[in-house]
Protein backbone atom coordinates (compact mmCIF):
# COMPACT_ATOMS: atom_id res chain seq x y z
CA UNK A 1 0.00 0.00 0.00
CA UNK A 2 1.42 3.51 -0.87
CA UNK A 3 0.51 6.80 -0.15
CA UNK A 4 1.06 10.48 -1.60
CA UNK A 5 2.53 12.59 0.23
CA UNK A 6 0.52 15.57 -0.36
CA UNK A 7 -2.62 15.98 -1.43
CA UNK A 8 -3.53 17.18 -5.49
CA UNK A 9 -2.80 20.97 -6.18
CA UNK A 10 -5.75 22.96 -5.86
CA UNK A 11 -7.85 20.38 -3.77
CA UNK A 12 -9.73 22.88 -1.02
CA UNK A 13 -9.18 20.88 2.32
CA UNK A 14 -11.91 23.35 4.39
CA UNK A 15 -15.10 21.99 2.24
CA UNK A 16 -14.52 18.19 3.64
CA UNK A 17 -17.79 16.76 5.57
CA UNK A 18 -18.11 13.39 6.38
CA UNK A 19 -21.36 11.55 5.88
CA UNK A 20 -21.85 7.76 6.85
CA UNK A 21 -18.50 7.16 5.90
CA UNK A 22 -17.63 9.02 2.78
CA UNK A 23 -16.45 12.27 2.10
CA UNK A 24 -18.41 14.98 -0.13
CA UNK A 25 -16.89 18.15 -1.41
CA UNK A 26 -19.58 20.96 -1.41
CA UNK A 27 -19.42 23.34 -3.86
CA UNK A 28 -19.78 27.41 -3.44
CA UNK A 29 -23.80 27.07 -3.96
CA UNK A 30 -23.54 24.75 -0.81
CA UNK A 31 -21.66 27.31 1.30
CA UNK A 32 -24.58 27.83 3.47
CA UNK A 33 -24.96 24.08 4.73
CA UNK A 34 -21.00 24.28 5.78
CA UNK A 35 -21.71 26.48 9.10
CA UNK A 36 -24.14 23.91 10.52
CA UNK A 37 -22.91 20.98 9.56
CA UNK A 38 -19.29 20.89 9.34
CA UNK A 39 -17.59 19.99 12.93
CA UNK A 40 -16.76 23.76 14.51
CA UNK A 41 -13.41 24.60 13.37
CA UNK A 42 -11.12 25.12 16.09
CA UNK A 43 -8.61 22.32 17.30
CA UNK A 44 -9.59 21.45 20.47
CA UNK A 45 -13.53 21.98 20.14
CA UNK A 46 -13.69 20.18 17.13
CA UNK A 47 -12.44 16.82 18.74
CA UNK A 48 -14.19 17.79 22.06
CA UNK A 49 -17.39 18.36 19.97
CA UNK A 50 -16.55 14.70 18.59
CA UNK A 51 -15.86 13.20 22.01
CA UNK A 52 -19.08 14.35 23.98
CA UNK A 53 -21.35 12.96 20.65
CA UNK A 54 -19.59 9.30 20.85
CA UNK A 55 -19.78 9.11 24.68
CA UNK A 56 -23.21 8.90 24.14
CA UNK A 57 -22.44 5.37 24.06
CA UNK A 58 -20.48 4.47 27.39
CA UNK A 59 -23.47 6.60 28.97
CA UNK A 60 -25.40 3.56 27.24
CA UNK A 61 -22.82 1.15 29.00
CA UNK A 62 -23.52 2.71 32.45
CA UNK A 63 -26.85 2.82 32.23
CA UNK A 64 -27.11 -0.73 31.66
CA UNK A 65 -24.72 -1.53 34.58
CA UNK A 66 -26.60 0.31 37.25
CA UNK A 67 -29.97 -0.49 35.95
CA UNK A 68 -30.22 -3.78 38.25
CA UNK A 69 -29.41 -1.93 41.58
CA UNK A 70 -32.65 0.16 41.99
CA UNK A 71 -35.04 -2.44 39.98
CA UNK A 72 -33.85 -5.17 42.06
CA UNK A 73 -36.91 -5.52 44.78
CA UNK A 74 -39.81 -4.37 42.27
CA UNK A 75 -38.47 -7.00 39.21
CA UNK A 76 -38.05 -10.25 41.72
CA UNK A 77 -41.53 -8.81 42.87
CA UNK A 78 -43.61 -8.02 39.77
CA UNK A 79 -42.54 -11.20 37.65
CA UNK A 80 -41.80 -13.34 40.93
CA UNK A 81 -37.91 -14.44 40.43
CA UNK A 82 -35.67 -16.00 42.96
CA UNK A 83 -32.49 -14.24 43.65
CA UNK A 84 -30.51 -16.59 41.31
CA UNK A 85 -32.82 -15.73 38.72
CA UNK A 86 -32.23 -11.98 38.66
CA UNK A 87 -28.30 -12.90 39.39
CA UNK A 88 -28.51 -14.71 35.81
CA UNK A 89 -30.84 -11.54 34.34
CA UNK A 90 -27.91 -9.17 35.42
CA UNK A 91 -25.01 -10.98 34.44
CA UNK A 92 -26.24 -11.44 30.76
CA UNK A 93 -25.34 -8.53 29.67
CA UNK A 94 -21.96 -9.41 30.20
CA UNK A 95 -22.55 -12.37 27.91
CA UNK A 96 -23.81 -9.90 25.38
CA UNK A 97 -20.94 -7.95 25.92
CA UNK A 98 -18.58 -10.78 25.26
CA UNK A 99 -19.95 -11.58 22.12
CA UNK A 100 -19.92 -8.12 21.16
CA UNK A 101 -16.53 -7.51 22.10
CA UNK A 102 -15.13 -11.13 19.82
CA UNK A 103 -17.14 -9.03 16.76
CA UNK A 104 -16.21 -5.29 17.77
CA UNK A 105 -12.71 -5.27 16.61
CA UNK A 106 -13.41 -7.16 13.14
CA UNK A 107 -16.95 -4.69 13.00
CA UNK A 108 -14.55 -1.99 13.60
CA UNK A 109 -12.21 -2.71 11.16
CA UNK A 110 -14.21 -3.42 8.25
CA UNK A 111 -16.68 -0.74 8.15
CA UNK A 112 -15.05 1.92 10.64
CA UNK A 113 -15.53 3.46 13.95
CA UNK A 114 -18.38 5.03 13.19
CA UNK A 115 -20.58 2.22 11.40
CA UNK A 116 -19.65 -0.16 14.32
CA UNK A 117 -20.84 2.30 17.12
CA UNK A 118 -24.27 2.62 14.57
CA UNK A 119 -24.24 -1.07 14.65
CA UNK A 120 -23.89 -1.06 18.48
CA UNK A 121 -26.80 1.38 19.67
CA UNK A 122 -29.31 -0.52 17.25
CA UNK A 123 -29.32 -3.57 19.49
CA UNK A 124 -29.46 -1.52 22.66
CA UNK A 125 -32.35 0.18 21.28
CA UNK A 126 -34.01 -3.05 20.92
CA UNK A 127 -32.89 -4.78 24.21
CA UNK A 128 -34.58 -2.09 26.30
CA UNK A 129 -37.66 -2.30 24.66
CA UNK A 130 -37.72 -5.77 25.21
CA UNK A 131 -37.35 -5.49 29.08
CA UNK A 132 -40.05 -2.51 29.34
CA UNK A 133 -42.09 -4.94 28.08
CA UNK A 134 -41.53 -8.42 29.67
CA UNK A 135 -44.09 -10.28 31.68
CA UNK A 136 -41.71 -13.13 32.02
CA UNK A 137 -38.32 -13.76 32.53
CA UNK A 138 -37.47 -15.01 29.04
CA UNK A 139 -38.12 -11.37 27.47
CA UNK A 140 -35.64 -9.83 30.44
CA UNK A 141 -32.96 -12.20 29.20
CA UNK A 142 -33.37 -11.48 25.58
CA UNK A 143 -33.25 -7.85 26.07
CA UNK A 144 -29.87 -7.68 28.45
CA UNK A 145 -28.54 -10.25 26.05
CA UNK A 146 -28.78 -7.43 23.41
CA UNK A 147 -27.75 -4.70 25.49
CA UNK A 148 -24.92 -6.59 26.69
CA UNK A 149 -24.10 -7.31 22.76
CA UNK A 150 -24.05 -3.32 21.95
CA UNK A 151 -22.43 -2.44 25.04
CA UNK A 152 -19.56 -4.81 24.53
CA UNK A 153 -18.92 -3.43 20.93
CA UNK A 154 -19.10 0.72 22.33
CA UNK A 155 -16.93 -0.61 25.02
CA UNK A 156 -14.36 -1.25 22.29
CA UNK A 157 -14.77 1.40 19.65
CA UNK A 158 -15.39 4.29 21.59
CA UNK A 159 -11.93 4.37 23.58
CA UNK A 160 -10.20 3.27 20.28
CA UNK A 161 -11.93 6.35 17.89
CA UNK A 162 -10.86 8.97 20.95
CA UNK A 163 -7.20 7.88 20.96
CA UNK A 164 -7.02 7.81 17.29
CA UNK A 165 -8.19 11.16 16.56
CA UNK A 166 -7.21 13.29 19.58
CA UNK A 167 -3.95 15.25 19.94
CA UNK A 168 -1.26 13.57 21.83
CA UNK A 169 -1.24 16.61 24.64
CA UNK A 170 -5.10 15.60 24.77
CA UNK A 171 -5.10 12.08 24.83
CA UNK A 172 -5.26 11.24 28.32
CA UNK A 173 -8.08 13.77 29.17
CA UNK A 174 -10.36 12.69 26.12
CA UNK A 175 -10.10 9.45 26.72
CA UNK A 176 -11.01 9.38 30.06
CA UNK A 177 -14.69 10.98 29.03
CA UNK A 178 -15.16 7.49 28.14
CA UNK A 179 -15.35 6.32 31.45
CA UNK A 180 -16.55 9.94 32.56
CA UNK A 181 -19.42 8.84 31.04
CA UNK A 182 -19.80 5.25 32.25
CA UNK A 183 -20.32 7.09 35.08
CA UNK A 184 -22.95 9.42 34.93
CA UNK A 185 -24.97 6.44 33.09
CA UNK A 186 -24.42 4.57 36.59
CA UNK A 187 -25.70 7.60 38.22
CA UNK A 188 -28.67 8.38 36.03
CA UNK A 189 -29.70 4.90 35.89
CA UNK A 190 -29.63 4.95 40.25
CA UNK A 191 -30.84 8.56 40.53
CA UNK A 192 -33.79 8.07 37.95
CA UNK A 193 -34.85 4.94 39.99
CA UNK A 194 -36.01 6.05 42.37
CA UNK A 195 -38.58 8.07 40.90
CA UNK A 196 -39.75 5.88 38.32
CA UNK A 197 -40.66 2.36 37.51
CA UNK A 198 -38.37 -0.01 36.18
CA UNK A 199 -40.84 -0.27 33.17
CA UNK A 200 -40.09 3.18 32.91
CA UNK A 201 -36.64 3.26 33.57
CA UNK A 202 -35.99 1.01 30.56
CA UNK A 203 -38.21 3.22 28.38
CA UNK A 204 -35.70 6.23 29.40
CA UNK A 205 -32.44 3.73 28.63
CA UNK A 206 -33.44 3.67 24.91
CA UNK A 207 -32.49 8.27 24.75
CA UNK A 208 -28.22 7.51 24.33
CA UNK A 209 -28.30 5.69 21.66
CA UNK A 210 -31.18 6.98 19.97
CA UNK A 211 -29.26 10.11 20.60
CA UNK A 212 -26.15 8.75 19.35
CA UNK A 213 -27.30 7.64 15.62
CA UNK A 214 -28.40 10.80 14.27
CA UNK A 215 -25.17 12.51 15.72
CA UNK A 216 -23.06 10.13 14.20
CA UNK A 217 -23.21 11.21 10.67
CA UNK A 218 -21.96 14.85 12.09
CA UNK A 219 -18.61 13.34 12.96
CA UNK A 220 -15.20 12.42 11.07
CA UNK A 221 -14.33 8.93 10.78
CA UNK A 222 -11.15 8.38 12.51
CA UNK A 223 -8.36 9.34 10.44
CA UNK A 224 -5.84 6.66 11.41
CA UNK A 225 -8.47 3.78 10.14
CA UNK A 226 -8.97 5.75 6.82
CA UNK A 227 -4.96 5.78 5.99
CA UNK A 228 -4.93 1.91 7.17
CA UNK A 229 -7.44 1.37 4.18
CA UNK A 230 -5.81 3.36 1.58
CA UNK A 231 -8.32 6.12 1.33
CA UNK A 232 -5.28 9.20 1.61
CA UNK A 233 -7.26 12.04 0.55
CA UNK A 234 -10.20 11.74 3.29
CA UNK A 235 -7.63 10.22 5.59
CA UNK A 236 -6.22 14.24 5.49
CA UNK A 237 -9.31 15.98 5.48
CA UNK A 238 -10.86 14.15 8.45
CA UNK A 239 -7.36 14.89 9.96
CA UNK A 240 -7.32 18.83 8.75
CA UNK A 241 -11.07 19.24 9.76
CA UNK A 242 -10.16 17.51 13.62
CA UNK A 243 -7.07 19.80 14.04
CA UNK A 244 -8.26 23.08 12.76
CA UNK A 245 -8.62 24.09 8.65
CA UNK A 246 -5.25 26.38 10.02
CA UNK A 247 -2.96 23.88 11.06
CA UNK A 248 -0.68 22.85 9.38
CA UNK A 249 -0.56 18.49 9.72
CA UNK A 250 1.87 17.71 7.13
CA UNK A 251 4.23 16.00 10.20
CA UNK A 252 1.26 14.17 11.76
CA UNK A 253 0.67 12.83 8.38
CA UNK A 254 3.83 11.87 7.91
CA UNK A 255 3.96 9.97 11.73
CA UNK A 256 0.84 7.91 10.43
CA UNK A 257 1.59 6.95 6.72
CA UNK A 258 4.87 5.61 7.97
CA UNK A 259 3.29 3.97 10.54
CA UNK A 260 0.59 2.21 8.88
CA UNK A 261 2.63 1.97 5.48
CA UNK A 262 3.89 -1.56 6.41
CA UNK A 263 0.19 -3.34 6.64
CA UNK A 264 -2.49 -4.10 4.69
CA UNK A 265 -5.58 -2.81 4.30
CA UNK A 266 -7.55 -5.34 6.20
CA UNK A 267 -5.82 -7.29 9.48
CA UNK A 268 -3.94 -10.34 8.22
CA UNK A 269 -1.95 -10.77 11.62
CA UNK A 270 -2.76 -14.25 12.84
CA UNK A 271 -2.60 -15.67 16.31
CA UNK A 272 0.84 -16.98 15.71
CA UNK A 273 2.64 -13.56 14.94
CA UNK A 274 1.28 -12.74 18.84
CA UNK A 275 4.79 -14.31 19.87
CA UNK A 276 6.75 -11.43 18.39
CA UNK A 277 7.04 -9.22 21.44
CA UNK A 278 6.38 -6.21 19.46
CA UNK A 279 2.52 -7.34 19.87
CA UNK A 280 2.34 -9.80 22.62
CA UNK A 281 3.89 -7.16 25.18
CA UNK A 282 1.48 -4.61 24.22
CA UNK A 283 -1.54 -7.20 24.50
CA UNK A 284 -0.31 -8.88 27.88
CA UNK A 285 -0.43 -5.41 29.56
CA UNK A 286 -3.46 -4.66 27.93
CA UNK A 287 -5.20 -8.19 28.61
CA UNK A 288 -3.75 -8.10 32.04
CA UNK A 289 -5.56 -4.55 32.98
CA UNK A 290 -8.81 -4.79 31.77
CA UNK A 291 -9.04 -8.15 33.63
CA UNK A 292 -7.47 -7.08 36.74
CA UNK A 293 -10.48 -3.95 35.85
CA UNK A 294 -12.74 -6.22 36.51
CA UNK A 295 -11.75 -8.64 38.78
CA UNK A 296 -11.25 -5.93 41.07
CA UNK A 297 -14.94 -6.34 41.82
CA UNK A 298 -16.15 -3.14 41.29
CA UNK A 299 -19.16 -4.37 39.26
CA UNK A 300 -20.12 -6.97 42.07
CA UNK A 301 -19.99 -3.46 44.19
CA UNK A 302 -21.64 -1.48 41.47
CA UNK A 303 -24.34 -3.91 40.42
CA UNK A 304 -26.00 -4.75 43.97
CA UNK A 305 -25.04 -2.00 46.13
CA UNK A 306 -28.49 -1.70 47.28
CA UNK A 307 -27.82 -5.28 48.85
CA UNK A 308 -24.16 -4.28 50.15
CA UNK A 309 -25.66 -1.11 51.41
CA UNK A 310 -28.53 -3.37 53.53
CA UNK A 311 -25.78 -5.50 54.82
CA UNK A 312 -23.99 -2.80 56.88
CA UNK A 313 -27.69 -1.76 58.27
CA UNK A 314 -28.20 1.31 55.79
CA UNK A 315 -32.23 2.05 55.63
CA UNK A 316 -32.29 4.56 52.87
CA UNK A 317 -30.08 2.15 50.48
CA UNK A 318 -31.27 3.86 47.24
CA UNK A 319 -30.07 7.21 48.23
CA UNK A 320 -26.86 5.60 49.28
CA UNK A 321 -26.28 4.35 45.91
CA UNK A 322 -27.14 7.94 44.12
CA UNK A 323 -24.22 8.82 46.36
CA UNK A 324 -22.38 6.46 45.79
CA UNK A 325 -23.12 7.09 41.68
CA UNK A 326 -22.02 10.48 42.45
CA UNK A 327 -18.95 10.14 43.61
CA UNK A 328 -18.00 7.94 41.17
CA UNK A 329 -18.69 10.62 38.92
CA UNK A 330 -16.66 13.40 41.03
CA UNK A 331 -13.38 11.32 41.35
CA UNK A 332 -13.33 10.47 37.66
CA UNK A 333 -13.92 14.09 36.49
CA UNK A 334 -10.15 14.32 38.83
CA UNK A 335 -8.71 11.78 37.31
CA UNK A 336 -9.52 13.32 33.57
CA UNK A 337 -8.40 16.52 34.89
CA UNK A 338 -4.98 14.66 36.20
CA UNK A 339 -4.55 12.16 33.55
CA UNK A 340 -2.40 14.45 31.00
CA UNK A 341 -0.70 16.25 34.07
CA UNK A 342 0.28 12.97 36.35
CA UNK A 343 0.66 10.35 33.91
CA UNK A 344 -1.35 7.08 33.91
CA UNK A 345 1.12 4.78 35.67
CA UNK A 346 1.08 7.24 38.29
CA UNK A 347 -2.57 7.38 39.14
CA UNK A 348 -2.47 3.42 38.67
CA UNK A 349 -0.62 2.87 41.22
CA UNK A 350 -2.15 5.34 43.68
CA UNK A 351 -6.18 4.41 42.90
CA UNK A 352 -4.84 0.41 42.99
CA UNK A 353 -3.06 0.76 46.38
CA UNK A 354 -6.12 2.73 47.62
CA UNK A 355 -9.05 0.04 46.57
CA UNK A 356 -6.40 -2.55 48.63
CA UNK A 357 -6.79 0.42 51.65
CA UNK A 358 -10.71 0.59 51.13
CA UNK A 359 -11.36 -2.88 50.61
CA UNK A 360 -9.14 -4.08 53.67
CA UNK A 361 -12.18 -1.76 56.05
CA UNK A 362 -14.94 -3.02 54.58
CA UNK A 363 -13.62 -6.47 54.86
CA UNK A 364 -12.47 -6.24 58.62
CA UNK A 365 -15.82 -4.19 59.40
CA UNK A 366 -17.55 -6.96 57.83
CA UNK A 367 -15.56 -9.70 59.62
CA UNK A 368 -16.22 -7.60 63.03
CA UNK A 369 -19.84 -7.31 62.96
CA UNK A 370 -20.30 -11.14 63.05
CA UNK A 371 -18.94 -10.54 66.80
CA UNK A 372 -20.90 -7.80 67.66
CA UNK A 373 -24.42 -7.70 68.61
CA UNK A 374 -26.64 -5.74 66.72
CA UNK A 375 -28.12 -1.89 67.83
CA UNK A 376 -24.48 -1.68 69.59
CA UNK A 377 -22.87 1.39 69.35
CA UNK A 378 -19.95 -0.35 68.00
CA UNK A 379 -21.98 -2.90 65.60
CA UNK A 380 -23.00 1.07 64.30
CA UNK A 381 -19.34 2.21 64.03
CA UNK A 382 -19.00 -1.27 62.12
CA UNK A 383 -21.79 -0.26 59.43
CA UNK A 384 -20.38 3.33 58.93
CA UNK A 385 -16.89 1.92 58.54
CA UNK A 386 -18.09 -0.46 56.18
CA UNK A 387 -20.04 1.83 54.09
CA UNK A 388 -17.22 4.53 53.85
CA UNK A 389 -14.88 2.03 52.77
CA UNK A 390 -17.27 0.72 49.97
CA UNK A 391 -17.13 4.65 48.88
CA UNK A 392 -13.70 5.28 49.37
CA UNK A 393 -12.84 1.84 46.83
CA UNK A 394 -15.43 2.82 44.05
CA UNK A 395 -13.58 6.32 44.40
CA UNK A 396 -9.77 5.36 43.97
CA UNK A 397 -10.81 2.45 41.26
CA UNK A 398 -12.40 5.95 39.27
CA UNK A 399 -9.30 7.64 39.79
CA UNK A 400 -7.83 5.50 37.92
CA UNK A 401 -8.44 2.10 37.19
CA UNK A 402 -11.56 2.79 35.41
CA UNK A 403 -10.33 4.54 32.83
CA UNK A 404 -6.97 4.11 32.26
CA UNK A 405 -7.09 0.55 31.55
CA UNK A 406 -9.18 1.55 28.39
CA UNK A 407 -7.26 4.36 27.55
CA UNK A 408 -3.87 2.21 27.56
CA UNK A 409 -5.29 -0.67 25.47
CA UNK A 410 -6.32 1.99 22.83
CA UNK A 411 -2.81 3.49 22.88
CA UNK A 412 -0.64 0.58 22.96
CA UNK A 413 -1.71 -1.62 20.76
CA UNK A 414 -0.23 -1.25 16.93
CA UNK A 415 -3.12 -0.63 14.65
CA UNK A 416 -1.51 -3.69 12.36
CA UNK A 417 -3.32 -5.96 15.17
CA UNK A 418 -5.76 -3.80 16.55
CA UNK A 419 -8.92 -5.38 15.40
CA UNK A 420 -7.80 -8.91 16.34
CA UNK A 421 -5.92 -7.54 20.39
CA UNK A 422 -8.37 -5.27 20.75
CA UNK A 423 -10.91 -7.95 20.59
CA UNK A 424 -9.26 -10.64 22.53
CA UNK A 425 -8.57 -7.76 25.31
CA UNK A 426 -12.47 -6.65 25.60
CA UNK A 427 -13.70 -10.38 25.32
CA UNK A 428 -11.12 -10.70 28.69
CA UNK A 429 -12.44 -7.71 29.97
CA UNK A 430 -16.21 -8.73 29.70
CA UNK A 431 -15.31 -12.27 30.79
CA UNK A 432 -14.15 -11.36 34.16
CA UNK A 433 -17.31 -8.88 34.72
CA UNK A 434 -19.60 -11.74 33.47
CA UNK A 435 -17.91 -13.66 36.17
CA UNK A 436 -18.01 -11.30 39.10
CA UNK A 437 -21.49 -10.03 38.40
CA UNK A 438 -22.66 -13.56 38.68
CA UNK A 439 -20.62 -14.46 42.03
CA UNK A 440 -20.93 -11.32 43.32
CA UNK A 441 -24.77 -12.14 45.13
CA UNK A 442 -23.78 -15.48 45.89
CA UNK A 443 -20.43 -14.70 47.57
CA UNK A 444 -21.86 -12.04 49.79
CA UNK A 445 -24.64 -14.66 50.78
CA UNK A 446 -21.93 -16.65 52.25
CA UNK A 447 -19.64 -13.91 53.87
CA UNK A 448 -19.40 -10.27 53.09
CA UNK A 449 -16.13 -10.28 54.42
CA UNK A 450 -14.75 -12.70 52.58
CA UNK A 451 -15.98 -11.38 49.42
CA UNK A 452 -14.00 -8.07 50.04
CA UNK A 453 -11.02 -9.86 51.11
CA UNK A 454 -10.89 -11.57 47.48
CA UNK A 455 -11.34 -8.61 46.11
CA UNK A 456 -9.00 -6.73 48.40
CA UNK A 457 -5.90 -9.47 47.17
CA UNK A 458 -6.79 -9.01 43.76
CA UNK A 459 -6.01 -5.05 43.79
CA UNK A 460 -2.62 -5.94 45.67
CA UNK A 461 -1.88 -8.00 42.51
CA UNK A 462 -2.72 -5.45 40.33
CA UNK A 463 -0.32 -2.90 42.40
CA UNK A 464 2.25 -5.22 41.63
CA UNK A 465 1.59 -5.81 37.91
CA UNK A 466 0.96 -1.69 36.88
CA UNK A 467 4.84 -1.34 39.20
CA UNK A 468 6.69 -3.78 36.96
CA UNK A 469 5.38 -3.77 33.53
CA UNK A 470 2.86 -1.15 32.29
CA UNK A 471 4.45 1.76 30.60
CA UNK A 472 4.11 5.55 30.91
CA UNK A 473 2.50 6.61 27.42
CA UNK A 474 1.51 10.30 28.57
CA UNK A 475 2.72 13.13 26.10
CA UNK A 476 4.13 10.48 23.52
CA UNK A 477 2.04 10.10 20.23
CA UNK A 478 0.48 6.61 19.12
CA UNK A 479 3.37 5.80 16.67
CA UNK A 480 5.91 6.31 19.25
CA UNK A 481 4.51 4.55 22.21
CA UNK A 482 3.86 1.81 19.66
CA UNK A 483 7.44 1.66 17.98
CA UNK A 484 8.80 1.91 21.55
CA UNK A 485 7.90 -1.82 21.58
CA UNK A 486 9.67 -3.12 18.60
Amino acid sequence: MSFREDTDDGKDLRKPFLHTGSWYRMGSRQSSLLGSSQVIRDSSISVVACVLIVALGPIQFGFTAGYSSPTQSAIIEDLGLTTSEFSLFGSLSNVGAMVGAIASGQIAEYIGRKGSLMIAAIPNIIGWLAISFARDVSFLYMGRLLEGFGVGIISYTVPVYIAEIAPQNMRGSLGSVNQLSVTIGIMLAYLLGIFVQWRVLAVLGVLPCAILIPGLFFLPESPRWLAKMGMTEDFEASLQVLRGFDTDISIEVNEIKRSVASTSKRTTIRFAELKQRRYWFPLMVGIGLLCLQQLSGVNGVLFYSDTIFSSAGVTSTNVASCGLGAVQVIATAVSTWLMDRAGRRLLLIVSSSGMVLSLLIVAAAFFLEDFVSDGSTLYSILSILSVVGVVAMVATFSLGMGAIPWIIMSEILPISIKGLAGSIATLSNWFCAWVVTLTANLLLDWSSGGTFTIYMVVCAFTLVFVTIWVPETKGRSLEEIQFSFR
